[in-house]
């Protein structure tokens, strides 16, 4: 179901449609409104995001001109990445046929 459909919906057709109520949605998110919820945690708790490759990184930049930056974003565009994720990928093809990696 898109957003839309529900645009077109009336409260107690989503209320029947998630089997939820707005006063039960209200009454269990009364706790956390609240400041906290009763209990004890359960696992480790760990600030932060998840490492993104399994293990830790360390930042390479360089400098570049504006045009040749604006090709990268283009070029990594067409293949549906990020300018970061093209240049990773772009090392790592590099290692590869180098048989460094």
């Amino acid at each position: 179901m898109s957003k839309k459909d529900f645009e077109n919906m009336s409260q107690k057709e989503i209320e029947d449609y998630f089997g939820v109520t707005r006063e039960e949605i209200e009454a269990l998110a009364a706790p956390w409104d609240a400041g906290g919820v009763d209990g004890v945690p359960v696992g480790e708790v760990i600030v932060g995001r998840p490492l993104k490759f399994g293990e830790h990184l360390r930042l390479v930049g360089f400098k570049e001109t504006e045009q040749k930056i604006e090709r990268m974003d283009k070029r990594a565009d067409s293949l549906g990445m990020k300018r970061s994720d093209y240049l990773r990928w772009l090392v790592d093809k590099d290692l590869a046929a180098a048989d460094v990696a």
